[in-house]
């Protein structure tokens, strides 16, 4: 993967960032462009619920609905996960055979091998999820490439926390209007 075109798709992705105040619609474009500069079979965010115990299905891309939704990713259960919610980046050469990988068969049946895991944080370094992308070969993903994934990781986190800033004001403003109105009218 040429550095240029990594760079050229970070100016992208920071440009979805700043475009949207929706989650959904900005996490979707982000995973297309992810799987799309590093020419991968697809890519994956989940973020943790509020219990921090599961990893629930966001946006992805590139990937089966099956797949997508092929069952609970329960972090006690994902040794990958795991170790990405510590804050490292986990490389999986083959993720049919390899333990720390919690759905093989399915993964198997959907022509993925090779996976990178970087954690997603918001808040400084708070961890809220994992940004994943998968490779339908065995692939060795290079340092630059996992720099790129990590920016972009970090560049989720910023969307997510503006997003959350922007829908808290907003009903603090609604809510001080409302105040206001029932005050004045009683």
């Amino acid at each position: 993967m040429e550095s240029k075109e990594l760079y050229k798709t970070i100016y992208k992705i920071a440009r979805v960032v700043n475009s949207s105040l929706e989650p959904r619609e900005v996490l979707g474009q982000i995973v297309e462009q992810v799987t799309k500069a590093m020419n991968a079979k697809g890519c994956f965010i989940r973020l943790l619920d509020r219990t921090g115990t599961v990893l629930k299905p966001d946006a992805y891309y590139g990937l089966s609905e099956r797949y997508a939704h092929k069952g609970t990713v329960e972090v006690s259960k994902s040794k990958l996960d795991q170790e990405a919610l510590e804050g490292k980046p986990v490389y999986i050469e083959d993720v049919r055979t390899d333990p720390r990988f919690q759905y093989p068969q399915q993964a198997s049946e959907e022509g993925i091998v090779s996976l990178l895991v970087v954690p997603l944080t918001a808040q400084g370094d708070k961890i809220i999820g994992v940004l994943r992308v998968y490779s339908g070969e065995s692939r060795s993903f290079t340092d630059e490439e996992l720099d790129f994934l990590s920016c972009t990781a970090n560049l989720c986190g910023i969307a997510l926390e503006n997003a959350r800033m922007y829908h808290a004001l907003k009903r603090t403003s609604e809510l001080a209007n409302e105040y206001v109105y029932q005050v004045f009218e009683d």
